[in-house]
């Protein structure tokens, strides 16, 4: 049996739970409201304000799909109850971000600044101390929304292995090379 799969979910004060026909599963929070439709095969047991996923058959395709359902719906009323935030900083000279609505300019060292556009679930806010490296902070109720535009961003200058530069996640370590050595002899 799925270890995931077979997990309850607790769910918190003031989010609710509706699966409508189809298995369109609705989850309404404070921060808001999330869809998703899982498997027509699965089936949801609320009882107490605990959500279990129940799987018909221990066949191939179920036990594949039934951790991944949990998965995703324990994301879901993570994020209506809490959100989700994500902070990415910049390393490199002259390296800035600015934030100005949806919109957020990159100058990363290219012969032209960068204007990414972010989606309207998604809230933006730069900074930069003096002295610091820029950070970009998203905040989202939607987790995989949220990777996705992190992973975007984070494409238009990955970290370089020699001195570090580029985009990466606050906290986040890069694996360093050795560069050139004097080969001498």
């Amino acid at each position: 049996m799925s270890r995931v799969g077979k997990a309850p979910i607790q769910l918190p004060k003031g989010v609710d739970i509706d699966v409508s026909k189809g298995n369109l599963v609705t989850v309404k929070g404070p921060k808001g409201q999330l869809q998703q439709k899982i498997d027509p095969d699965l089936t949801l047991e609320m009882n107490d304000g605990v959500l279990e996923i129940k799987r018909p058959t221990d066949q191939k395709r179920h036990r594949e799909v039934h951790g991944l359902f949990r998965a995703l719906i324990n994301n879901m009323v993570t994020g209506v109850s809490e959100g989700y935030i994500r902070e990415m900083e910049i390393f490199g000279v002259g390296f800035r971000a600015a934030s100005n609505g949806q919109w957020l300019e990159l100058s990363l060292g290219y012969s032209h600044p960068i204007l990414f556009r972010i989606p309207q679930e998604i809230k933006i806010e730069t900074r930069q101390d003096k002295g610091q490296n820029p950070i970009i902070k998203l905040e989202c109720i939607d987790k995989e929304l949220l990777g996705q535009v992190c992973a975007k961003i984070r494409s238009l200058r990955k970290p370089e292995p020699y001195k570090g530069k580029g985009i990466r996640f606050v906290g986040e370590e890069i694996r360093r090379k050795a560069g050139k050595t004097s080969g001498k002899k």
